[in-house]
This record gives structure tokens, sequence and C-alpha cells, in this order.
């Protein structure tokens, strides 16, 4: 019986409540009197219960009316307020979104991306996530990701790619180095060079990326592997173990005794990476803002 209700029938009984009347609970919802009045009957009819006494003048709740009015206010509003909240999650207000990163976003487009969107979606919870790669796309495909920032512009099984800037790529020198005398760098200056690398998730992307496209150039320098950061990383640099690529967002950081120089004619796609059936406003928003800030810098 209680299954053939609906919403409106709820809402119906709050108007001629309010209002005391039938006539002027329809005038005020733009509806029939007859509507409110059959639909207050049929809830009747389901309750097994008169809710109002009927008079001349209007209507009035029965004991049994009233009773129903405090338990109706609470469904109504509870309904009123999970709609609010969908709503809101749909404008964007509120969410949630996990973000798969491979760099630094100290400075460059990423920073910049991740501050607007944050100043227009304040109440949007983001979850910063390190990793590699190979690691990032997996949980993308299990939906344990939301979207991803790679080096690079491979393209991934089962997945959208949307190549969003490109960034130069810097050496990181101590700085009694004999190549700071000059003001860029070419890989073939490199090549009997130590050149270290991290092995930490957040720090091996740019470095794997490099000698990866360049296996095929005259670019052989003895690598060393370390399990450090980014600091820790630039802080061997300083101390002569080794030079270390990094990118040009990376170059904020100030190490004293590192010096940056820019390898010539050499530029790092990055890429966003993303299901396109993931159905998340907040995601949607985020990668929006993307495309408009890639193309007003192109």
């Amino acid at each position: 019986m209680f299954g053939s209700l609906e919403l409106r029938h709820l809402r119906y009984f709050m108007a001629a409540h309010e209002h005391g009347s039938f006539r002027k609970a329809g005038s005020a919802l733009g509806i029939r009197e007859s509507t409110i009045s059959r639909a207050i009957r049929d809830l009747e009819d389901a309750l097994g219960a008169s809710l109002f006494q009927r008079y001349a003048g209007g209507v009035r709740l029965t004991f049994a009316g009233e009773k129903f009015l405090r338990r109706t206010r609470s469904v109504v509003q509870q309904v009123s307020d999970g709609a609010k909240d969908v709503a809101a999650i749909g404008r964007c207000e509120s969410g949630y979104i996990r973000i798969g990163v491979t760099f630094s976003f100290a400075s460059g487009f990423l920073h910049d991306l991740l501050r607007k969107y944050c100043e227009q979606h304040a109440d949007v919870r983001i979850d910063f996530i390190d990793g590699d790669p190979v690691e990032h796309i997996a949980k993308i495909r299990k939906l344990q990701l939301d979207i991803a920032f790679v080096a690079g512009a491979r393209k991934w099984l089962h997945c959208e790619t949307n190549i969003l800037w490109t960034e130069r790529i810097f050496i990181a020198l101590p700085d009694r180095h004999h190549l700071i005398k000059s003001d860029e760098i070419y890989w073939n200056d490199l090549s009997e060079e130590k050149l270290i690398v991290s092995d930490l998730a957040l720090e091996s992307g740019i470095s794997n990326y490099i000698l990866q496209v360049k296996h095929d150039y005259n670019f052989n320098p003895k690598i060393i592997t370390q399990s450090v950061g980014r600091d820790n990383l630039l802080s061997l640099v300083a101390a002569g173990r080794g030079l270390t690529i990094i990118s040009e967002a990376a170059t904020v950081a100030r190490i004293p005794g590192v010096i940056y120089r820019s390898i010539a004619c050499e530029r790092i796609p990055f890429s966003a990476v993303w299901l396109s059936q993931t159905d998340n406003p907040a995601l949607r928003r985020l990668l929006s803002m993307s495309r408009l800030i890639s193309n007003a810098a192109s």
C-alpha cells in the first residue's frame, strides 16, 4: 500500500496544513484543488487514518495528522538536503578527485592549473598520490584514481590521453662544474658524465622518460641510482657526486652549490590520462579547465 505513495503526496499534505485549505494549497502550488483533495484522500486511504478534519472554512489536522506532520517534515527535509548535495556535486561545489602525480608541480602548468581549480572549487577534496605512470594507469583502470599527469605522450590502452603542455629540460650541475660556462648544454656534452637518478616513484618519471627517448642518441652517461627525494638528489649534485636531470617546473628549488642549465632544443610533453567513462563532475571540471589553460598558452 505504502509503495504507491509519492513525494508529492507529502508536499500536498504539508501545503494543505500550511494554508488551512485545499483550495489555497492548490492555488499556491499552481494546481487544481481537486488534485490536492484526491492526493490527500489517497494518502489517508494508504495510512488508514484521517489526517484532516474538513469544515466549511477549510481543513485542520486531526491527532493522527499532527503526528504524521512531524515525520513528514523530517522526510521532506532529508530529501531536499540530499537533492542539494547532489546538485552541489554536479555544479562541482563539492566532490572528490584523486590525482596521480609523477613529477614536481612546484611551478609551471600543473601548479597553475591546481591553484586556479582550488580557487574556484574550494570545497572539492583533492587527494594526491605519488607513483610511477604504470602504477597510476593500473589504478585508473580499476577506478582507484580519477586522473594522472605523466611525462611523455604515450597512448595508454583503454584510457583517454591529452597532451596539455611541454617544458624545457634542465641539467643540474655543481657550481664548480666546467659546463656551467655554457648557457645551454647538448646531450653529447653529457656522454661521459655521471648521472644521478632516483628510484623513488615521484622522482624517477622525468629521468626515465629522457633515458628512454635518448637510447638512440650518443648519450651514454654512467647511471647512479639513489633512493632519495629531489632535495637530497640535488644535494648530491652540490657535493659533486654527479649531475641530474629535472624539468623546468622543478628549477624553482634553489639548492646552494647547484646551477641549472637548459638542454638545447629539448622539450618534454606532459599528458593527462583518465577513463572517458568516469562519471565524476569534479574531474570533468578539471579537464575542462586544463584544456582552456592549455589552449590559451599555445
